[in-house]
């Protein structure tokens, strides 16, 4: 069962700002449903608030230490590792052969060894942020594919997948 990051990142590393993302790409937002649709994806508290509703046709699993929270359509857990277990089991039933993995930083940071690949929208912008995705080194990390493309407001970005080597 493959873990799949699947993030948006700047140039400077930024993923996010004040609960949301710093940019409106809508071929990154297509990309993200293609790369998640009919997978379970853990997330935490943070990044389902700022998506504020379960994304049809995936399993959305928010990990909270808070015991009282509730988002009705998820399932929440309080540790990353209930998280994975329940994300393999409903892969498992519902023949998925991925996990992805959608956020936040502390999320991807904690999660990045069990991760197998990146599915990355790399933003060519340096904004401020809050939210900083790890970096992945070379040594660990190779490019395996890469499609770069500009917005049609003259925002540059590449959809690249990273594999671990």
């Amino acid at each position: 069962m493959q873990i799949v990051h699947v993030v948006a990142v700047a140039d400077n590393g930024v993923i996010g700002r004040d609960g949301g993302l710093p940019w409106h790409l809508s071929d990154d937002l297509k990309h993200f449903k293609a790369c998640t649709m009919g997978k379970p994806m853990i997330m935490g508290r943070k990044t389902f608030d700022s998506i504020g509703k379960p994304l049809p046709g995936r399993t959305s699993i928010v990990v909270t230490r808070d015991p009282e929270y509730r988002a009705p359509g998820t399932t929440v857990v309080q540790t990353l590792d209930d998280a994975v277990q329940l994300a393999r089991t409903v892969a498992q039933t519902s023949g998925a052969s991925e996990i992805a993995i959608v956020g936040g930083a502390d999320i991807y940071r904690q999660t990045l060894a069990l991760c197998d690949r990146v599915e990355l929208t790399r933003i060519h912008l340096s904004p401020d942020g809050d939210a900083i995705y790890p970096d992945l080194p070379e040594t660990e990390w190779r490019e395996v594919s890469r499609e770069d493309r500009v917005s049609p407001d003259g925002i540059s970005y590449a959809f690249i997948t990273m594999e671990r080597v």
